[in-house]
């Protein structure tokens, strides 16, 4: 019997970040992941880009792995946001808000080569992989886990899970806990383009008669392309050659920053929202994709997972310093409080966003027209909104302001 204070299921980019995080705490950490430490690569850290807001930025500097990943980072320094078609449209801008960057954008595999570096480096963490749970038993006052290592088995007991296994969780779905699920029927075609009169620095939100068209600044004068289709026209879009690609994304997108070249390859992943109704349970936990999957729209995603990850690891550093059980409501309570109010809040304002600018009606277009011109006019507003997007808003535990555990 392996003795622990939590054990993290799922070591991908979230399961990984916390794990990284409480290295140094004192507490006795294990991480179950599937994936074999010498395969090709993780599924999380795929070909995807990530755009991570500020407060994510410094949720990685109090992790320790901002300086590993900044090299793959670019910053995003204004954000331009319009209605294809029609008049709409508003800005953020970093120099308004004060700030360096509103956000970064990077590979997934870059944050993933930057947290397994951290894992490797850190100390009182166990990650066992391939593994797999094949039992679990929730008592009074602790969990009883039987774990598939490399094909044997292996039992730990310990005073909390955290289920960061993705937007499929068998934990979530071994236990029984219920879910919100809404399925968009769109996907997100997703791949990169070289500009031939790029925009250093700028992010492009261009709403579509089928949804968000986004545009991220890369290194190296790329751009990362999500481009939000219905579900029935995505076999034809990823059937196009280079050529007619470039040319039906030109004609989404305008020609803002002239031709378009060098597509990379295309994949497509399809949309929906998921919202678990229990973020916790005595002894349990939900992080990540576990606890909620969102459309991309303005990004949020992994950014409220991180925000997961700062807010639980705060948590269970004090619980550590003062004694307190890692698996107890001291914990879970306080959790569930300030992270269900933060993704309810993040999961309505991307699906508010997603449904109204695919809504063909006269009426309801100008005015979310309006609306934008309105944002772009009054600077408080304007503020209130990338405070948000950047996660800088409200209560911020310690990572999230920038500063390590200890």
């Amino acid at each position: 019997m392996y003795d622990y204070d939590l054990v993290i299921v799922g070591g991908g980019l979230v399961g990984a970040s916390l794990a990284t995080a409480l290295s140094g705490t004192g507490l006795r950490v294990a991480v179950v992941e599937a994936v074999p430490a010498d395969a090709a690569r993780h599924p999380s850290y795929d070909e995807r880009v990530i755009a991570l807001s500020l407060g994510s930025r410094r949720i990685f500097d109090g992790i320790g792995i901002w300086p590993a990943l900044e090299p793959d980072a670019e910053p995003i320094r204004r954000i331009h946001v319009s209605d294809r078609g029609h008049f709409g449209f508003a800005h953020l801008d970093a120099a308004e808000e004060g700030v360096p960057a509103l956000g970064y954008v990077a590979p997934a595999r870059a944050i993933g080569a930057a947290l397994q570096a951290g894992l490797d480096q850190a100390g009182g963490i166990d990650v066992l992989r391939p593994a797999r749970v094949v039992g679990l038993q929730i008592t009074r006052d602790h969990v009883s886990l039987e774990v598939a290592v490399a094909g044997e088995s292996r039992l730990l007991r310990t005073a909390l899970v955290v289920a960061a296994d993705g937007g499929e969780s068998a934990v979530r779905k071994r236990l029984g806990l219920a879910v919100r699920e809404q399925r968009y029927h769109h996907d997100a075609v997703i791949s990169t383009v070289t500009p031939e009169r790029p925009a250093p620095g700028t992010a492009f939100e261009r709403f579509t008669d089928t949804g968000p068209l986004a545009m991220l600044p890369m290194t190296e004068g790329r751009w990362s392309v999500v481009w939000t289709a219905r579900e029935e026209q995505t076999p034809a879009i990823l059937g196009l050659d280079d050529d007619a690609f470039l040319a039906r994304l030109e004609e989404r997108f305008g020609h803002r920053m002239g031709r378009l070249t060098r597509p990379g390859r295309r994949i497509a992943y399809p949309l929906r929202l998921m919202l678990a109704k229990q973020l916790t349970r005595p002894r349990l936990v939900l992080i990540g994709n576990a606890a909620h999957t969102l459309h991309p729209v303005a990004g949020q995603g992994f950014n409220l997972g991180l925000r997961d990850v700062a807010e639980l690891a705060d948590l269970l550093a004090e619980a550590r310093h003062t004694g307190k059980d890692p698996g107890g409501d001291a914990v879970l309570g306080p959790y569930r409080k300030r992270r269900g109010r933060d993704q309810s809040g993040v999961a309505l304002l991307t699906d508010g966003l997603a449904r109204l600018f695919v809504n063909p009606w006269g009426p309801v277009r100008a005015g979310r027209d309006l609306g934008m011109l309105a944002l772009d006019l009054v600077p408080g507003g304007r503020h209130a909104l990338a405070r948000r997007f950047m996660g800088t808003s409200g209560r911020l535990p310690r990572l999230a302001r920038g500063l390590p555990l200890q």
